[in-house]
């Protein structure tokens, strides 16, 4: 029975550019009666057009972290470990969703349709079923939390538009045998523990242990460290 809910838990999802920076100093009139007067512009490798500022991905510097109990450092650094463990599968997900999307606007008829999804499913089973086996209950939590962020869908509802929403239903009553939503939300904006986990995460990007993808849900970061700096439960649950 767990075998069969972890592996639906991910069947159902069945620039970067290191630019190099040149100057060169650049003679032009500010008009017809001024001399000719210099500025320092920037050509970046693969722009044809010099600027005079330099376009810099945005940066989180964030907070030094800080737990009032080890008990609290504990369940974050466990919480860390579970999430880079079950990240890698999330972005998995919101490609391969992508590309099954693509894919099925391309194919006219139904039965071809229904072909390629069972092909898929093939697929995804006898290449992912073996490792998420091996996902707890808490680790199959966070990744449907973390398939939401990457894909702005809840696992309920890619298994009821690409299985049928009867199967979506039945999904959910038994994944509830062991504690777990497949109608689960990633909601860094009112849920600590998601905070926690974004704030894992950009860690994790910025230090290059994870690769960074887009998020579907849209969220303020810099907002939601300031909301729970000061809002910020006694206790990590």
């Amino acid at each position: 029975m767990k075998k069969k809910i972890v592996f639906n838990i991910f069947f159902c999802l069945s620039f970067l550019i290191n630019a190099q920076v040149k100057d060169t100093i650049v003679h032009f009139p500010k008009n017809k009666n001024d001399a000719k007067k210099e500025q320092l512009l920037f050509m970046v490798e693969g722009d044809s057009t010099a600027t005079a500022s330099i376009p810099l991905n945005e940066i989180v510097i964030l907070p030094d972290l800080k737990f009032n109990s080890s008990l609290k450092r504990k369940k974050y650094l466990i919480l860390a470990r579970k999430t880079r463990k079950v990240y890698p599968y999330a972005k998995m997900a919101a490609d391969t969703l992508t590309k099954i999307v693509t894919q099925l606007e391309n194919i006219k008829k139904k039965r071809y349709k229904k072909k390629y999804i069972k092909n898929m499913q093939k697929f995804m089973e006898e290449r992912f079923t073996k490792e998420l086996k091996k996902f707890s209950r808490t680790e199959g939590q966070i990744l449907i939390k973390l398939v939401h962020r990457q894909t702005g869908r809840t696992m309920f509802d890619l298994i009821k538009n690409y299985r049928s929403g009867w199967k979506a239903f039945w999904y959910e009553k038994t994944a509830h045998l062991f504690n777990i939503s497949l109608k689960k939300e990633f909601d860094p904006t009112n849920v600590y523990e998601d905070y926690l986990i974004e704030d894992i995460l950009e860690r994790s990007f910025q230090n290059d242990i994870l690769v960074r993808q887009p998020p579907a849900v849209k969220f303020n970061l810099f907002e939601l460290i300031d909301k729970w700096k000061v809002h910020e439960p006694t206790a990590v649950n």
